[in-house]
């Protein structure tokens, strides 16, 4: 008996902490404006693009005689193009912007590869920012190996190492 309340009370535990992560999420929808390539805004409100770090838009890169950051946030507004966006979210950042995992549609697969974040890094017009999360990591060495976006031409700085340089 001692046996079968303790599994029962396992499943209750797991389940309840499931249920709370579930409602502790957020979801904002609509109709995104670009901001730059890891920043959107819906209904006015400040998305950045959790996980990922694209290039600033003042942003050089090596062997390519336009501006990376530039074409990060082509390719975001590309992805994007005009369809209904919904993000899901459990922070905001330091500057009060949503932290979110953004997709197309009102569906949420939780699949790097299918979410805009990870559309990004995949393409190679944003890296995995590493240091908050190694969920598009997997995206960023097929990216690299595949030589798409900017690791075709290469770049001497992260944009996280540019901004420190020039902000």
């Amino acid at each position: 008996m001692k046996k079968i309340n303790l599994i029962l009370f396992s499943i209750l535990f797991l389940l309840l902490t499931q249920i709370s992560s579930i409602t502790s999420e957020k979801i904002i929808t609509g109709f995104a404006k670009v901001i730059d390539g890891d920043s959107i805004k819906i209904n006015g409100i400040n998305i950045r693009l959790f996980g990922i770090d694209a290039f600033e838009l003042k942003q050089s890169c090596e062997n390519w005689s336009k501006h990376c950051g530039k074409e990060s946030k082509s390719m975001l507004e590309e992805i994007i193009d005009g369809k209904r966006i919904t993000c899901s979210y459990r922070e905001k950042d330091r500057y009060g912007r949503i932290l979110g995992i953004c997709y197309h549609g009102v569906y949420f697969q939780n699949d790097p590869g299918l979410e805009i974040n990870g559309t990004m890094v995949w393409n190679g017009y944003a890296i995995a920012y590493k240091r908050y999360s190694k969920r598009y990591l997997s995206l960023e060495n097929l990216a690299k190996k595949h030589k798409h976006g900017i690791w075709r031409y290469g770049f001497q700085e992260t944009p996280e190492q540019w901004r420190r340089k020039n902000k």
